[in-house]
């Protein structure tokens, strides 16, 4: 008496293993052209306007940059200069935490698996779950990496010198288009990444602002305590992450990508129910189409 093959349990041979892992290899630049030219589309809303009070607001926070550049900059630093050894190892250790790549990198690797999991196979629901995640995890990338992106071009055109250069801190020192470390001091990029972040993860959870804006203080302050920024630099910095984060909202709500337009509000997660069923459904779908 024989056994049918058919009855025998199939297993996957090195051919498929190697067909589904370029099938998710092929799914990721596709996914991201795709999700690219959803972001370019048209506008399908117009956002409210900048309100008085924002506009107050930036014109208040250049003023008090101009103001520091005259009565505060050098003071500051003067003062950093005599910290404690303790103090300055602190900030020294701190300040990385505002590197781009805090953010960027985890984000940018959420966007990667998301976009390799996206499949025309999938069920309709799953497929909406993953461009909820692409849309929500894509403006917490581009929020705080274009702005990033920004002052560190515009703080080498700008030219200024840090505090350290030339032995003695002179706040009026520049040199443009000079494209050097020394002379890259106005705006702060660390200030600009962490301000960033604290505009686009409130937006996002909004439950988190009051933690991201003390961590925006502990990086700007880290900045002055170990004198490679000014005060200056480091308002400057905030500001252009503030307003870049704003804009890059904006952008998503006039396009109806994970905010409304109406009031720029984000819309609701999905719940916990859809985000596993999700997951299950991308665990089995491209198995069984490849199958």
């Amino acid at each position: 008496m024989s056994t049918s093959n058919s009855a025998a349990p199939r297993t996957l041979g090195p051919g498929m293993v190697f067909a589904a892992l370029f099938a998710l290899v092929q799914r990721v630049p596709a996914n991201l052209l795709r999700w690219i030219l959803v972001l370019v589309r048209r506008p399908r809303a117009r956002p409210p306007r900048w309100g008085t009070g924002a506009i107050a607001a930036i014109v208040f926070v250049i003023a008090v940059i101009i103001a520091s550049m005259f009565f505060f900059d050098t003071v500051a630093i003067d003062w950093a200069r005599r910290e404690p050894l303790w103090l300055n190892a602190i900030a020294d250790r701190v300040t990385n935490l505002g590197r781009s790549n805090t953010f960027l990198y985890p984000f940018g690797i959420v966007l990667l698996v998301v976009a390799a999991a996206m499949a025309p196979t999938l069920p309709r629901m799953a497929q909406g779950v993953l461009a909820m995640l692409a849309v929500r995890f894509g403006f917490l990338f581009v929020a705080i990496g274009l702005p990033s992106l920004f002052a560190t071009v515009i703080k080498r055109l700008i030219g200024r010198a840090r505090p350290y250069v030339g032995g003695h801190d002179d706040p009026f020192k520049y040199i443009p288009f000079v494209w050097k470390p020394e002379y890259a001091s106005m705006p702060s990029g660390h200030a600009t990444t962490a301000a960033a972040a604290a505009i686009a993860i409130g937006a996002v959870w909004p439950r988190l602002r009051p933690v991201m804006w003390l961590y925006v203080l502990i990086i700007m302050l880290s900045r002055i305590l170990i004198f490679v920024h000014h005060p200056s630099d480091v308002l400057g910095g905030a500001l252009v992450g503030v307003v870049g984060a704003l804009l890059v909202q904006r952008w998503f709500a006039s396009r109806r990508l994970g905010f409304s337009a109406s009031d720029l509000r984000a819309y609701p997660w999905p719940s916990w129910r859809r985000l596993k069923a999700a997951a299950r459904q991308v665990a089995t779908g491209p198995t069984v189409s490849a199958s």
